[in-house]
């Protein structure tokens, strides 16, 4: 059986932001890649967000970022351990709370859902990190400490940024921590392909299209690819094997961590009708009212037990019509029954997915973080036990000095400390500081980030059965979802890139140059006309 995972989510408010500030840059800039995930205060009109028009859609999207903002900011950055076996990393996530200091519009309907699952508005505009949006005031994106400079530090780490359904997310980044968003959609996308040109991921694309899984919110995606990975190591198969370990924080870092637990997939006890809303999008209007199971792992276990009998049927039909051929054309079909079993496979996965009830009009966001209710993982208030951790310790800079950087320099001691009263220390701290609820961001880009890991590695495994990889796409993880962010209700997703016929905006060019210096700015300028051909 596949135990729990227990994650530490580093929670980071006004107090304590420059403080932490040095390891959030170091795990930034020593990552591998970067998942982010956004609370906000509303998303305005959800019709308009599913315009048949992707041009409308963004116009939409535009109007709520300039008139809502960020509350909360989740970052987790996974850092490849290369002396570790294939597909291992070294993890660390923080939680941003964050205040806007303009005016800003909150939604009834966001509060509600954001309570529900702990957000403690109390504590948000009485610790909140400040920040203002649009463009830049004052110089403060190039120095200092300050939220829009933590993403300048992002941009110039130049990595690959993992997103989940991540159109809505990029839109509120870029207006609340980068300039004003401009008019046209192709103007934005021309400006997120150089802010960003190692490439955007979006884990919800990847799910449906290269994971094919039958369902593609967030919470599903992560227990399914979780889920298949312990099956994977508990076999002894040839993989992939992702592999996790976390930072063990002691002293005085310990106050600041919120463990969460993240229960094995397990069938509940006493089966129960599953919601079907909730089971193909992942939220349900009832929310807590509904009488049906809104149980992930009930759901996903009862997908796989249809895709088993699916298969089943399919390897029935299929032995049926070779003894009506008698063996005439001798055993095994070849390439031909090859390529026709994988087309079932691909026929059945459409037919799984098809079978989930469509209802498109708050699927937009597919944000359960804004318009649903996902099973939130279990707060735990004590550090967890040892096994459940991981077996790896941090691995930091031997330049980081006490003195420079305090918080680092003290995670670093006490990366690998076991010490029974520090660790009861570290609970009741814990327990002092959860009284006022927990946020989710934070453990929500790990999700994120951990379906990209595993889709990652799962396409290593998968390279030998594929095509040749072009020069580009040698240079790139998981190559068929760089640069492509899923549209809510369209076959096709959106292309990040700039085309010879889209211009960047004038606010981005001049940030670019702040950002990365004249000299490499006008390079990533130049490369965006060959970036759309390689997109293509």
């Amino acid at each position: 059986m596949a135990s729990s995972m227990v994650v530490p989510v580093i929670d980071v408010q006004n107090d304590t932001f420059k403080e932490l500030w040095p390891a959030m840059v170091l795990a930034i800039k020593t990552s591998s890649f970067i998942a982010i995930d956004t609370e906000l205060s509303g998303l305005g009109n959800r019709k308009a967000l599913l315009a048949e028009s992707i041009e409308d859609r963004y116009k939409a999207i535009c109007h709520a970022a300039r008139s809502r903002s960020i509350l909360s900011l989740g970052i987790a950055c996974y850092k490849k351990l290369d002396s570790k076996p294939a597909d291992s990393y070294l993890v660390q996530v923080y939680n941003l709370t964050l205040l806007c200091s303009e005016e800003y519009m909150i939604e009834p309907q966001s509060v509600r859902f954001l309570v529900q699952h702990g957000f403690d508005f109390n504590k948000q505009y009485a610790q909140g990190v400040p920040y203002c949006k649009g463009n830049n005031k004052g110089g403060a994106d190039n120095h200092g400490v300050s939220v829009r400079s933590l993403f300048t530090e992002l941009l110039r780490a130049r990595r690959p940024l993992v997103l989940h359904n991540g159109l809505i997310d990029m839109a509120f980044l870029y207006q609340c921590f980068y300039s004003h968003l401009p008019e046209r959609l192709t103007t934005f996308t021309a400006d997120l392909s150089e802010m960003f040109p190692a490439g955007i991921y979006d884990t919800k694309y990847a799910s449906e299209f290269e994971l094919r899984q039958t369902a593609s919110y967030l919470e599903y995606a992560y227990k399914k690819c979780k889920l298949d990975n312990s099956r994977g190591v508990e076999a002894g198969g040839p993989g992939p094997h992702l592999l996790i370990e976390f930072c063990h924080y002691g002293g005085h870092m310990s106050s600041y961590v919120d463990y969460r637990v993240c229960p094995a997939v397990a069938p509940s006890p006493g089966q129960q009708e599953v919601c079907q809303r909730f089971s193909a999008f992942g939220w349900c209007p009832a929310g807590s009212e509904c009488t049906s199971s809104h149980d992930t792992d009930l759901i996903i276990l009862q997908d796989e037990k249809l895709g088993m009998d699916k298969k089943s049927k399919r390897k029935r039909k299929r032995d049926r019509r070779d003894k009506r051929k008698g063996g005439a054309e001798g055993g095994g079909g070849g390439a031909e029954e090859e390529r026709k079993e994988e087309e079932d496979e691909e026929e059945e996965d459409e037919e799984l997915r098809a079978s989930k009830i469509a209802h498109l009009e708050l699927d937009p966001a597919d944000r359960p973080s804004q318009d649903g209710s996902i099973g939130d993982p279990v707060a735990r208030t004590e550090p967890p036990p040892a096994e459940l951790t991981g077996n790896g310790s941090c691995a930091l800079p031997d330049d980081i000095t006490d003195k420079a950087t305090p918080a680092v320099a003290e995670l670093k001691k006490e990366s690998v400390t076991d010490d029974a009263a520090k660790a009861a220390a570290a609970a009741e701290a814990s327990r002092k500081r959860l009284e006022g609820g927990t946020h989710r961001a934070g453990f929500d880009a790990f999700m994120t980030a951990y379906i990209f890991a595993y889709a990652c590695a799962l396409d290593a495994r998968e390279d030998g059965k594929k095509q040749k990889k072009t020069e580009e796409e040698k240079d790139r993880v998981l190559p068929t979802c760089y640069n492509k962010v899923y549209l809510s209700g369209k076959a096709a997703p959106l292309h990040i890139v700039k085309s010879a016929f889209s211009k960047s905006s004038k606010a981005h060019t001049l940030k670019m140059e702040l950002v990365w210096g004249k000299s490499l700015a006008s390079t990533l300028l130049e490369a965006g006309p060959q970036q759309q051909k390689d997109g293509e």
